[in-house]
C-alpha cells in the first residue's frame, strides 16, 4: 500500500518509487525520524503506521486526514510476522513456530493482538471522515482494481496507461527486486538478510505450508470466537490453488512446522 500510494500520487511515475526508500516518502509515524522527515516535506504527506486505533482516535477527530488500513488474514499474518521477527535484530528472537503461533493468539507480540486491532480499526471506520479499508488478497487478486480504488479515494484519478505503470511497478515481482522497497539498504545491524528476505513470497495461504491441522484448528476456533461479533470475511487460500489441496489425502497435508 505504501508503493500504491506513492504511484497513485505521483500520476503513476515510478521515478520517486524507484530513487527513494518507501520509509523516506512514506515515513513511518513510531519511528523517532518521522518528525525530521515530515518537516522536511511539503504539499500532501503519506504516513504509515501499525498503531492501533485507540492511540490515534483523538488526533483524527476533526481531522481531514484520509485513513487506508489495510488488513491480511491472520494465519498469513502469523507466518510473514514469525519469519520477520527472524531477520529482525531490533525484535526477540521467535524460537519455534508453535511458541511464537501461541503468542500471536494472545496478542504478546509487537502491536498486541490481531484481533483486537482490525476490530477497533474496522468497527471505528464511521467515526473516521475519510477512511478505506483494503485487505492483502484484494490487492493480491485484483491490482488494477485496488489502484483505481485507491485513486479515487485519494481524488488522484489516473488514465490507463498511468494506471498500467502504476501497476508494473508496485507489483510484487517488481517490488521484491527494488531496494527502495525491499529493505535490503538496511543495515545488518538492524535486518540480518542472510535469515530471510523482507519481500519473501507475497502469497496468499502461504500458511497452509507451516502451519500443522491441530495448530490450524485450535487457530480457527480462536478465530470464530474472537470475531464472532465481527462481520469481515477474509480470503483463507488462493483460489487457484484451493482445488488441489483439497484434493490432497491427510496424509500428504502439512504438517511441518518452520524451522
Amino acid at each position: 500500500m505504501q508503493e500504491i500510494v506513492t504511484l497513485v500520487s505521483c500520476g503513476g511515475d515510478p521515478l520517486r518509487a524507484q530513487t527513494q526508500p518507501n520509509w523516506a516518502r512514506a515515513p513511518w509515524l513510531e519511528q523517532y525520524y518521522c518528525p525530521h522527515v515530515l518537516n522536511a516535506s511539503q504539499g500532501p504527506r503519506i504516513l504509515t503506521t501499525h498503531l492501533p486505533h485507540h492511540l490515534l482516535s483523538t488526533a483524527l477527530q476533526g481531522s481531514k486526514a484520509k485513513v487506508i488500513y489495510v488488513a491480511r488474514n491472520p494465519k498469513d499474518v502469523a507466518v510473514s510476522y514469525y519469519y520477520f521477527h527472524k531477520m529482525a535484530k531490533f525484535l526477540p528472537e521467535p524460537g519455534p513456530f508453535s511458541d511464537f503461533l501461541n503468542d500471536f493468539v494472545d496478542g504478546a507480540v509487537n502491536y498486541g493482538s490481531w484481533f483486537d486491532h482490525v476490530k477497533g480499526w474496522t468497527s471505528n471506520a464511521g467515526n473516521i471522515h475519510n477512511f478505506l479499508y483494503v485487505t492483502y488478497e484484494d490487492m493480491w487478486q485484483d491490482l488494477h482494481g485496488s489502484l483505481e480504488r485507491v485513486s479515487r479515494f485519494l481524488q488522484c484519478p489516473l488514465g490507463e496507461e498511468e494506471l498500467a505503470s502504476a501497476e508494473r511497478s508496485c507489483s510484487f515481482s517488481s517490488m521484491r527486486t527494488n531496494s527502495m522497497v525491499n529493505y535490503t539498504l538496511v543495515p545488518k545491524e538492524i535486518m540480518d538478510h542472510s535469515k530471510g528476505q523482507f519481500m519473501r513470497k507475497g502469497k496468499i495461504g502461504d500458511w497452509v505450508n507451516i502451519f500443522s491441522k491441530d495448530q490450524s484448528h485450535s487457530f480457527d476456533g480462536v478465530y470464530a470466537s474472537k470475531m464472532a461479533d465481527c462481520s469481515l470475511a477474509f480470503v483463507w487460500q488462493n483460489p487457484e490453488e484451493t482445488t488441489s489441496l483439497n484434493s490432497r489425502t491427510d496424509a500428504e497435508l502439512p504438517t511441518r512446522q518452520a524451522a
